[in-house]
Order: structure tokens, then sequence, then C-alpha cells
């Protein structure tokens, strides 16, 4: 994210709060991939408008943080959304794709071999679904409790995966014949919010809001 992007996003977010410097913790969660992508420079800009605030930052898998919010465990949650979920402001929207180490050719004779990310997974759920659609036969080959170790597990040929075209797919490319394999569906990155936030947690909440996650400069890469 360029500088006055983050700097704009940020006027914005403190014009209604020309107070005292804010003080206090606000616990966020993010999944892995975007955690490493699109959220440092944003969070840089965050603790350098307010030093005097401590984020307390959990990763795991969008599934995981759903629960955590829900159990009063973080304030704030960026992640997928869910089938079917209705809650959330979207901030990214962006495709998800079958990717594989380069030059992978599928036999549409055989069941597909996946990797994916165990459940619950957001991810898994979808492609599952779009398979299951078609009435395409599948087996997981590898399970990985993480969307880069699945990343890892694709490169070395293991077998194909999907991601977000949002994040990093070095390594990785889409398949020879992937035309045999439905398309996939967008995915949408939303922020949720505790019932009730402090101030620190909603200015947080209100830059992330602003923020533009798929600006080149703030880490996206894919």
């Amino acid at each position: 994210m360029h500088a006055n992007v983050i700097l704009q996003a940020l006027n914005r977010a403190e014009s209604q709060f020309r107070k005292p410097r804010l003080q206090g913790l606000v616990r966020l969660g993010a999944p892995d991939d975007l955690a490493l992508v699109a959220l440092p420079d944003v969070l840089a800009g965050f603790r350098a408008a307010h030093p005097d605030v401590a984020l307390e930052i959990t990763t795991g898998m969008t599934s995981r943080l759903y629960e955590g919010l829900d159990a009063g465990a973080l304030d704030l949650m960026i992640g997928k959304r869910r089938l079917g979920e209705r809650r959330g402001t979207p901030l990214l929207r962006t495709r998800l794709e079958w990717v594989a180490r380069p030059g992978t050719v599928v036999d549409p004779e055989r069941p597909l071999p996946l990797v994916l990310v165990a459940e619950p997974s957001v991810t898994r759920a979808i492609v599952l679904n779009a398979l299951a659609e078609k009435g395409i036969g599948w087996e997981v080959v590898c399970s990985s409790s993480s969307q880069p170790g699945c990343i890892a597990a694709a490169r070395a040929g293991l077998g194909l995966t999907a991601t977000s075209h949002y994040l990093s797919t070095r390594g990785l490319a889409p398949l020879v014949n992937g035309d045999a394999l439905p398309a996939l569906p967008d995915i949408e990155f939303i922020a949720l919010a505790a019932k009730r936030l402090s101030q620190p947690a909603r200015t947080l909440l209100e830059l992330l809001e602003a923020s533009d996650l798929s600006t080149p400069g703030a880490g996206a890469d894919a």
C-alpha cells in the first residue's frame, strides 16, 4: 500500500476522534496467507499513529478465527466469507483458482489428487462443493493445517490445490488442461468485529475498512 493511501485512511479514521492518544489492547485475528501479504503495511501505519496501543495478532485458519471472535477471544478478525455467512464488511474480492506444479496434467478418468487445508476450512468447503456439483471424483493426497503448507506440497508435485489469485503462487502454475475442471467462485475477504469495541479497536476497524488491500504496495503479490 502506498504511504499516502495509508495516511489518507488514517486521517479519515481519526477525524472523529480528536481526543487524547489512544491506549489499550486490540486483539486481531487474520489468516496466515493474508497476514503475510496485505496486513503488514496497514498495521505498521496504525502502530505509527497509535504507539500506545498494543496489538495482539492471532493467525490461523479462518474457521478458527470465527470461533475465536464468537467466543470473545478476538476483538476483530479478517477472513474469508463462509458459505451462507451474512455478517462482515467486504474488504477484498478475488478469484479462487486451481494451481499445481508447472506442467501438471490431470487425468479426468481418475480421482483428482487434492492438496487441501484440513477441516474446518472455508476454501476446502468451496472446492469440494464445486467438484460435487459437477460429479467429479477426488481424493485428498495431502492435508495441511495451513495454506502455506498446501502451497509447499503442491510445489512439490503432490497434487493440485486451490488458492486465491491475490495470494502468492510463486512456483505454481495453472493446470495444462485446467479447462477440464470446474471454474471456482470468487472468494471475499471480510472484516468482522465483536459486538462491543473499544475505541482503539474501532479505530483499527475503520482503518481496515478504508484501506485498499489489493493495492500492490500493500504487499499483495497474489
